[in-house]
């Protein structure tokens, strides 16, 4: 099996030894609920408001309001509800507001429906127009210097998630103290974390919002600043927890792996430097480019964060890449949506107006601040070895790609496609010992990795989906004996077994979960 090399730190990150050991402890030693008066409960207050201090240290929020939330989505539709409700609440009371609610172009979709969301739901209906980008993705200032006086709410993120464009905050900033503004100010902070140098008091900022999961704590925890003096409404009410602020009883585990990742920030250990963070780039640029001939980077790497790169190849699509990649043991994400199988173009590269190739087949890779040397050696090779196999197989890729809709629609029917889980695959394989293996793949997956041991020594046969209609009309032996299908993912072995099925074969099954669900073998 081809080892695993995760690329795809911008969505989400593993936990980290500290942040383990800390929600690890607090299950197993600290169970307390933080409201109990009695000692148990008092212990757990103690952890909570230790995670807090050393969060309100590592953002420079000596005042203000520090609030764990569930998440940054939760911490984002707090920030905006507290002030399109502040709005509504001065607009009853006879004061005039702004009529604009000002996003980012290229900001998250979090914000963007959040606004959108409140607006409606607090039946304030003033105008949601999006703050235009340049082509290096930073917000346009003489825009906002042309719209601030009608604006009520800005919201502009501090880095982006899928460019690594680190905005011009300080610019922002001057444009808004300059104007004498009143609008409130929201900055996604999620990808800034770990990478940035952060002190809020020193900001105009009035919201910001932060996911423990994006740099090593766990899921299901994040956090909300709000500058003292700045409007915030609880967005849910019923328990008084976080001193009224938002109720619900706190995630101990997850709050306390969260401040572990942040006393590490505070005391310059874990976490690599802005040089050696800037060297590993290097070294995927320089691997990139070795690999992948005539690609071209979508962001401008001296205005982005060192561990993202926003990349597209003329000809190749993201889908392509991805498969590629993944089976060559690299993680990374496509920089677009996919939509019935389709890829859309992002957004935010859109914003940038990027080419429509670049925005359509853009590929996301993003490491971690805690990555060591050892691995981006690694994923360097490995993406050498994925463009060895992409130069020789290129063209047949692009076949692929043209000949990707051959298979004509079926219905599914549980009854019918059997799906076998990898911890049947043993069992099954004695009841049906004529198995013949399909690998429906493009043909530069199944050269760039591996099969795991336990499929390696059956029968086997390369049919990508591509041409899987085709090749049947002259295999009618493959009607006659059973066939297990497999792919990346399962989505395109169902269809092939679909296929089959509606032809009358009458023994079919394909791994569910293709490849990404196969038992990783265990550390010794």
């Amino acid at each position: 099996m081809t080892p695993s090399l995760f690329l795809d730190a911008n969505a989400t990150t593993p936990c980290c030894p500290a942040a383990r050991a800390a929600a690890l402890r607090l299950m197993e030693q600290c169970f307390g609920n933080p409201s109990s008066s009695h000692s148990e409960g008092l212990r757990a207050r103690h952890e909570l408001e230790r995670a807090r201090r050393a969060a309100r240290q590592a953002i420079g929020a000596g005042t203000g309001r520090c609030i764990f939330t569930s998440g940054a989505t939760e911490a984002i539709h707090t920030a905006v509800f507290s002030a399109l409700l502040s709005l509504r609440q001065r607009r009853e009371a006879g004061q005039a507001i702004a009529p604009l609610l000002l996003v980012g172009a290229t900001e998250h979709k979090a914000v963007l429906q959040a606004v959108s969301h409140w607006n409606e739901a607090l039946g304030l209906n003033l105008e949601v127009r999006l703050l235009p980008v340049d082509a290096q993705g930073r917000h346009e200032l003489a825009r906002l210097r042309e719209w601030l006086p009608q604006t009520a709410l800005l919201c502009t993120m501090a880095a982006n998630n899928e460019t690594g464009v680190i905005s011009d905050i300080a610019g922002i900033e001057a444009v808004l103290r300059a104007a004498q503004s009143p609008a409130l100010w929201l900055v996604d902070s999620v990808q800034a974390l770990g990478k940035l140098a952060l002190n809020l008091d020193a900001t105009r900022i009035d919201y910001a919002s932060f996911s423990g999961h994006k740099l090593y704590a766990p899921k299901g925890v994040g956090l909300l600043y709000v500058r003292e003096g700045s409007p915030y409404h609880p967005l849910m009410v019923g328990g008084g927890q976080e001193s009224e602020q938002r109720s619900g009883t706190e995630n101990l585990p997850g709050i306390a792996g969260f401040g572990a990742v942040f006393e590490a920030l505070n005391e310059g250990r874990l976490f690599a430097s802005a040089d050696r963070l800037e060297g590993y780039r290097r070294d995927l640029v320089a691997a990139l480019n070795e690999a992948f001939p005539g690609l071209e980077f979508n962001a401008p790497l001296d205005l982005c964060l060192p561990t993202t790169l926003n990349f597209a190849l003329p000809g190749a699509s993201s889908k392509q890449l991805m498969n590629l990649l993944d089976a060559s043991g690299v993680q990374v994400s496509a920089g677009s949506a996919c939509s019935a199988g389709k890829a859309a173009g992002s957004h935010v590269l859109d914003a940038m107006a990027r080419p429509d190739w670049a925005s359509r087949g853009a590929i996301r890779l993003s490491f971690g601040p805690m990555d060591e040397p050892e691995f981006i050696a690694q994923c360097c090779a490995a993406l050498r070895r994925a463009g060895e196999v992409w130069a020789r197989l290129s063209e047949d890729c692009k076949a692929a790609e043209a000949g990707a809709a051959l298979l004509s629609p079926t219905e599914e029917s549980a009854e019918d496609c059997i799906d076998l889980g990898w911890q049947d695959l043993a069992q099954h394989l004695r009841q049906q010992p004529e198995t013949l293996l399909i690998d429906v793949r493009e043909a530069y997956e199944q050269q760039a990795g591996l099969l795991p041991c336990a499929l390696s020594e059956l029968p086997q046969l390369h049919l990508p989906l591509s041409r899987f209609a085709q090749e049947l009309t002259s295999r009618p032996e493959l009607m006659q004996r059973p066939v297990l299908l497999l792919c990346r993912s399962g989505k395109r072995s169902r269809e092939a077994a679909l296929h089959l099925l509606a032809l009358g074969h009458g023994a079919v099954w394909q791994l569910a979960g293709g490849l990404a669900l196969c038992p990783r073998p265990q550390p010794a």
